[in-house]
């Protein structure tokens, strides 16, 4: 892949990226993993997205005032001066240069247009019904999931499709994506309960988090930590269910630079979930998980076979650390030994390559080094798997 050279920018995609470094962390350097315009259109669905998401996050917004935004903020795409300046959220900077995100999305091919307003469309419907209600079940935590993370990932599937990088089948399958939605949400959701819990916001499943407490909120209370820890390993199982999706989705890909892009997040998220399961820290503080494992999985995840491996590593640190007393112990089990069997039907686990030519020559390396895009990797491995 050739270098993303600045010069041939203009100078509001130039602005585009500098937001996608400064809002998106470690999804940076993902997306700077595609080939040229592709490169571009997801660049700008991604700001679009996180430019509703700020709208949703921000609380100082009123409900009276956030509500319409979202239902007629795919209208916006289309109007050259809307921009919102009244955010106090740190990603503000997406809405009050939403004229720039907004002149490039209209510079997009239609293929495009189309399917990022019609994302973006569903996304805010979604998200204005539960800010009106509370994510009572599980099945409405995967509907929130499907609304919040879960369109991204079929859109993303479609123009693959349709662009013919990959087969028909990818972007006819949503269900597969979705799952590959849900996996990454929820692990953010898993991730940051006290961030949330901190800024008012709730998104654990009142189904499982009732049997542990009265309040969300209670988790947080020392005296509670046990029963905190057993929701958390409870809602870390759950997502664990949607490892096998997640690989029959990568392994149907065929290109390269869309199989970095895809396998990336969800190398990561299985790692924080390992760093996460049976932690106290998720109630006191922020997880992360550590720099030097951030720069390897970003080398490793670049075939199937070290995916599988990947994967494989990690939720055997998390079978290790099952307390016998979980209530979630044996489903635990069976979902991790149900995962590690897949990753090694024949009992045997190919150790990841860390240094293969296929790494030193992939577009994760080349693009992150491109125009002057170290810093979007700086901000990885400063803020390891935050933003996912």
């Amino acid at each position: 892949m050739p270098p993303l050279e600045q010069d041939a920018l203009s100078d509001s995609l130039q602005t585009c990226y500098r937001h996608l470094s400064q809002t998106s962390r470690s999804f940076a350097a993902v997306i700077l993993a595609l080939d040229g315009e592709l490169r571009h259109a997801v660049c700008i669905l991604y700001l679009v997205l996180r430019a509703l998401d700020t709208v949703e996050d921000d609380m100082t917004i009123s409900l009276e005032t956030k509500l319409p935004m979202l239902y007629d903020f795919d209208s916006y795409l289309y109007q050259p001066d809307w921009r919102y300046l009244e955010s106090k959220h740190k990603d503000k900077q997406v809405l009050e240069d939403f004229p720039t995100i907004s002149l490039e999305f209209r510079n997009l091919s239609k293929v495009y247009r189309d399917e990022i307003t019609d994302v973006c469309h569903k996304m805010g419907a979604g998200m204005a019904e539960f800010l009106q209600k509370k994510v009572d079940s599980l099945h409405e935590w995967d509907k929130y999931c499907r609304y919040s993370f879960g369109l991204f990932s079929i859109a993303l599937s479609h123009l693959f499709s349709v662009l013919e990088l990959e087969d028909p089948i990818g972007g006819q399958d949503t269900e597969l994506a979705n799952s590959m939605g849900l996996f990454l949400q929820k692990t953010n959701i898993i991730r940051d309960y006290l961030e949330d819990q901190l800024e008012g916001r709730e998104f654990w499943p009142r189904e499982v988090w009732s049997r542990y407490a009265k309040e969300l909120s209670d988790l947080t209370k020392p005296e509670n930590i046990n029963m905190a820890l057993q929701c958390l390993n409870e809602l870390i199982t759950n997502a664990l269910h949607h490892i096998p999706d997640v690989l029959i989705y990568l392994s149907r890909l065929k290109n390269q630079s869309v199989f970095n892009f895809c396998a990336i997040p969800p190398v990561m998220a299985i790692a924080t979930l390992a760093a996460c399961y049976n932690n106290k820290q998720v109630f006191r503080g922020v997880v992360k998980i550590r720099k030097g494992q951030t720069v390897t999985l970003i080398m490793d995840a670049t075939n199937m076979q070290s995916v599988k491996a990947i994967m494989h590593q990690y939720v055997g640190e998390i079978y290790r650390q099952i307390p016998s007393t979980d209530p979630s112990s044996n489903k635990t089990q069976q979902i991790a030994v149900s995962i590690q069997t897949i990753c090694s039907p024949n009992g045997t686990v190919v150790l990841r390559n860390r240094y293969s030519p296929i790494y030193l020559s992939c577009a994760v390396l080349l693009a992150a080094l491109s125009w002057q895009y170290l810093s979007a990797m700086s901000e990885v491995l400063e803020e390891d798997v935050q933003d996912m």
